[in-house]
């Protein structure tokens, strides 16, 4: 391994090292992962976003479109686009609240139902092959970390405010 060598000669502060940093890792094992869905998204014609939010109203069903934004992990801007997309498709059907015309009820149409149905079965190959190469438990053992990951983080926003504002270098 060679050795880094600094990029300028004054002192720099104090940064994690990108082969430690947490962010990176959940990145580069996010993308090692995707590597083996994104050439199926593409021969299925849905990005990966759109499937995140087929999947979802799949498993849940009908829904309000801000909550399948959260659900889905999407900015309220990019789902519009993507739902408009995906109603032009005719993978989903949209209709006004039934108390609310100005909410947006979101579900999966008999075609996306029917699509779902039919990629399935490569899916569950992909997750097959994936937890073989790197063992069921250790998958299964990930996603309990990534959970408490995500509840310790969650836990305590005052405390991401408090980091977000201190002050650096006095």
């Amino acid at each position: 391994m060679t050795e880094r060598k600094p990029v300028a000669d004054f002192p720099r502060p104090r940064l994690m090292d990108d082969t430690r940093s947490l962010p990176i890792a959940l990145l580069r094992a996010r993308e090692a992962v995707m590597a083996w869905f994104r050439p199926h998204h593409r021969r299925g014609g849905v990005t990966e976003q759109q499937w995140r939010v087929i999947r979802v109203l799949y498993f849940e069903g009908e829904m309000e479109a801000n909550r399948l934004a959260r659900r889905a992990w999407l900015l309220a801007p990019s789902l519009s686009r993507i739902l408009k997309d995906l109603e032009a498709a005719k993978y989903i059907r949209r209709r006004p609240g039934d108390s609310d015309s100005r909410q947006s009820l979101v579900s999966l149409s008999a075609r996306g139902s029917a699509m779902v149905t039919r990629v399935a079965p490569f899916l569950d190959g992909i997750h097959r092959e994936i937890a073989r190469r790197f063992g069921h438990d250790r998958i299964e053992a990930l996603l309990v970390l990534l959970d408490q990951l995500e509840a310790a983080l969650a836990e305590a926003p005052e405390a991401r405010r408090r980091m977000g504002t201190r002050r650096t270098g006095k």
